[in-house]
C-alpha cells in the first residue's frame, strides 16, 4: 500500500512536467514554417497538397502514417504492412478525425496532437503513456 501511495504521489509531481513538454512542443510545431495551430490545439503542417477530395467527419478514410513520441521512440507505423489501413474518421482519436479533413486525397501532413486530443491521461498500452503528445506523419490514401 505504500508502493502505492508513493506512486500516486509521483505521479502528482510529475504531471506538471508533463504538461509543460506537451506545451513546449506543440509551441514549437507551431512556429514551423507553413504549421497551421487550430482553435483545438492541434497542429497540422502539410508536407505534400493533395489533389483529390477532402474526407467528411463521416468517412472512411484509406491512410499510411507513422506515429512518434516526442522523443522521437515510434509507437505505430502502418508502412510496414502491405495493404492500405482503413477507417471510418469518427472512430480515431479527435486530432486525426480533425487533421484528415484539413487534408486533399494524395497529400501528405504532419499532425502534432496535444494529449487532450489524442489518448489523455489513461495512454494507450504500454507504448503511448499518459498525458503524451502525438506526432503523426499521414498520407491520405483514399475515401469511401
Amino acid at each position: 500500500m505504500k508502493r502505492f501511495g508513493l506512486i500516486v504521489v509521483m505521479m502528482a509531481i510529475a504531471a506538471p512536467a508533463f504538461a509543460a513538454a506537451a506545451n513546449d512542443v506543440i509551441a514549437n510545431a507551431a512556429r514551423e514554417n507553413g504549421a497551421i495551430q487550430t482553435a483545438s490545439g492541434m497542429v497540422y503542417k502539410s508536407i505534400k497538397d493533395g489533389s483529390g477530395p477532402s474526407p467528411k467527419a463521416s468517412s472512411v478514410v484509406g491512410v499510411d502514417y507513422r506515429g512518434t513520441l516526442p522523443n522521437g521512440r515510434e509507437f505505430d507505423s502502418s508502412y510496414n504492412s502491405k495493404m492500405v489501413t482503413k477507417f471510418p474518421l469518427s472512430s480515431v482519436i479527435p486530432c486525426w478525425t480533425e487533421g484528415l479533413q484539413m487534408m486533399k486525397v494524395g497529400g501528405k501532413a504532419k499532425l502534432v496532437c496535444p494529449p487532450e486530443l489524442a489518448y489523455g491521461s489513461r495512454g494507450a498500452g504500454q507504448a503511448i503513456p499518459p498525458n503524451a503528445t502525438l506526432i503523426f506523419e499521414v498520407e491520405l490514401l483514399s475515401i469511401e
